[in-house]
């Protein structure tokens, strides 16, 4: 009998195939097996490649992937759920892992095969994380910790042995603010609209809700909706709580909050206990969630200012680290994303071959000047009076490109998706310096946490009201664009130093990141910015608006996608950033990350540029955003970019 043998794992791809159309009770299920998984979009799962010689408990994390995205396809309304998001970020980043621990619990509650396969992936994503090796409260990401709290609630199941201690680290403190409501969530775990309202109400109870009116209670009637939303605007106080409104307990807190709003806040910033004890155990980022501004209610928003720049910093990398330091971080993130790298770089390579395609040299010929042209000298030899031949290449459009990646070096950032970033940066800008394309890499964070000495300069002044921006911006260039990579190679181990990673004010760094740009003299500009949410700054949020610095970064995308050449792509990390951006691209897994990279930036360069009108103005910022001011002069040297 003839006939091509089949591979080993081709069974086991199909029983998996079968299984999770099952599970996901969708017959057309599309599951495909491929380097670029785990990845799920619409009703198409992508899973990775099981290897020939597959091991007992890589099968397990396969088929843990797969029952993932089964149950999510099976009960999990997407729709439901981005009603239902809270508006923080660190409130947002719960309120997903609460969400996937109720998707996983029905599984793993009905069938002792999901339920062994899921904690496999569990158990493999907590390690990568490094979360058992965390001992300092303020580098815990809560959102894991109240997700693994959520799971022992609803499962039964203790939190694996690895992080059972940094559970208990915390275990009494949420208890005690959440543990009637965590209760709650078993009884409403088949509903996902009245598990997310128990959920807000645990956010609540963290100090992590928000101003966003509650949409299961508003599907009710319009008007109610309406009055719903009136009462939020009004009851809206320095503690950023979420109007859901569900106790008369709550709102008689809120309604006597909100006579001293601004007080209270004040007060939290001079009184030390106070400002620990305000400061939630999930911020390893060091950010709160937005809060909002009583005073602010039906009055508009003032400018964005800032209160002194005297405190920025622009520094290169290889000025925040001692030299030894930055070879030991770099050896460090080498060895942590040795496999990683493997993936990444066969992308870019692709990306490589899909760049030097569009490159094909086109030469002028019979020139007076240039280059000798070799093939013509015969004519010389046969008429001794033909006049020397020569040659020239002639640029191409796509060599005169520069790249800029744009990375959030927030402390939401720590761990596995800074690392990520930080591989993917280094693979793609030695890729695009293959192919003459040149590459800028550029980080944003503060100097400190809560403001700095900027804050400690605006209590000096007497705390003058609505100071604006009040921290101290570090601005961090990884590699310049004229640097050869071999030379800037070490600076990205950087983004692994302790302490590095702090808050984030994106406005402001994406100004900086374009004001660079605009000062080069390549005619095309792309700027990628890589970020897992939105932008939060503890002090700056406490003493202005909720929405201050995110109504800012709106403001500034919309100037350049609207009045810059500079092109805008964004790739958020767990977070949807299309809300902001108008080409963006989010992520659920940073392992995901390369292969997005790549893409996105093959299909820009593959696109056919057009001429666009010259910048019509300035960005419509105050001269103290950023050190530097842009010219408008720099707008009107472009001639091509794309629409």
């Amino acid at each position: 009998m003839s006939g091509k043998t089949e591979s080993p794992t081709e069974p086991f791809k199909r029983a998996l195939a079968h299984a999770a159309r099952s599970l996901a009770e969708m017959p057309d299920l599309e599951v495909v097996f491929s380097g670029d998984g785990p990845q799920l979009s619409g009703n198409r799962a992508v899973l990775p490649h099981p290897p020939r010689d597959l091991s007992m408990a890589e099968a397990s994390r396969i088929r843990g992937l797969a029952d993932q995205m089964a149950l999510r396809l099976a009960h999990h309304d997407a729709v439901a759920h981005a009603r239902g998001r809270p508006a923080s970020p660190q409130g947002q980043a719960v309120f997903e892992a609460v969400e996937q621990a109720r998707i996983e619990a029905i599984g793993s509650n009905n069938l002792g095969g999901v339920r062994k396969n899921l904690t496999t992936v569990l158990e493999l994503a907590l390690e990568r994380k490094g979360l058992a090796r965390i001992q300092d409260r303020a580098n815990a990401p809560l959102a894991d910790i109240v997700s693994l709290m959520v799971r022992e609630r609803l499962t039964g199941q203790q939190p694996p042995q690895a992080v059972r201690p940094l559970v208990d680290m915390f275990r009494a403190e949420i208890e005690a603010k959440a543990g009637p409501d965590l209760d709650k969530l078993l009884t409403s775990i088949d509903d996902q609209a009245a598990f997310a309202k128990v959920t807000r109400a645990i956010l609540r109870d963290l100090d992590m809700g928000d101003e966003g009116a509650d949409p299961t209670e508003g599907e009710e009637d319009e008007q109610g909706e309406e009055q719903q939303e009136q009462s939020d605007d009004s009851e809206g106080d320095g503690e950023g709580q979420s109007p859901e409104g569900s106790s008369m307990q709550e709102t008689e807190t809120t309604d006597s909050d909100q006579d001293d709003g601004e007080e209270q806040a004040v007060e939290s910033e001079d009184d030390p206990d106070a400002e620990m004890s305000d400061e939630a155990p999930e911020m390893g980022d060091g950010a709160k969630p937005a809060r909002p501004d009583p005073k602010d209610s039906g009055r508009p928003e003032p400018a964005y200012k800032v209160f002194t720049t005297a405190h920025d910093e622009i520094e290169p990398a290889e000025e925040l680290c001692d030299p030894e330091e930055l070879t030991r971080l770099r050896a460090y993130l080498d060895q942590q994303l040795a496999s990683l790298s493997s993936v990444v770089s066969r992308l870019a390579n692709k990306l490589q071959r899909r760049l030097l395609a569009q490159q094909n040299r086109s030469w002028q010929f019979d020139l007076e000047e240039g280059m000798l042209d070799v093939a013509r000298l015969p004519r010389i030899i046969i008429d001794p009076t033909a006049p020397l031949s020569f040659k020239q290449e002639s640029d191409t459009d796509f060599r005169d490109t520069v790249v800029t990646l744009l990375i959030d070096n927030s402390g939401s950032m720590r761990g596995r998706p800074i690392m990520v970033a930080a591989v993917c940066a280094d693979i793609l800008a030695r890729t695009l310096e293959r192919c003459a394309v040149k590459v800028e890499i550029l980080g944003f964070t503060t100097r400190a946490w809560k403001g700095g000495i900027s804050r400690d300069d605006w209590i000096k002044a007497g705390k003058p009201p609505s100071p604006g921006r009040l921290n101290d911006l570090r601005h961090i260039i990884y590699k310049s664009a004229d640097s050869p990579w071999r030379r800037a190679r070490k600076n990205l181990g950087l983004m692994m130093r302790e302490g590095l990673l702090k808050e984030n004010i994106d406005g402001e760094a994406l100004m900086w990141a374009h004001h660079r740009m605009m000062s080069r003299p390549e005619q095309r500009r792309i700027l990628m910015v890589i970020s897992d949410g939105a932008p939060v700054d503890d002090s700056t949020l406490s003493v202005n608006s909720g929405h201050y610095l995110e109504r800012h970064l709106r403001n500034v995308i919309s100037e350049i996608e609207n009045r810059s050449p500079v092109e805008l792509l964004a790739i958020g990390i767990g977070h949807d950033v299309t809300r902001y951006y108008r080409r963006a691209v989010t992520i659920v897994d940073v392992e995901q990350l390369g292969g997005v990279l790549v893409e996105q930036l093959a299909s820009l360069f593959e696109e056919e540029p057009k001429r666009v009108a010259k910048a019509r103005g300035l960005l419509s910022a105050p001269p103290t955003v950023v050190p530097t001011p842009v010219k408008a002069t720099t707008f009107s040297a472009v001639k091509e970019a794309l629409s």
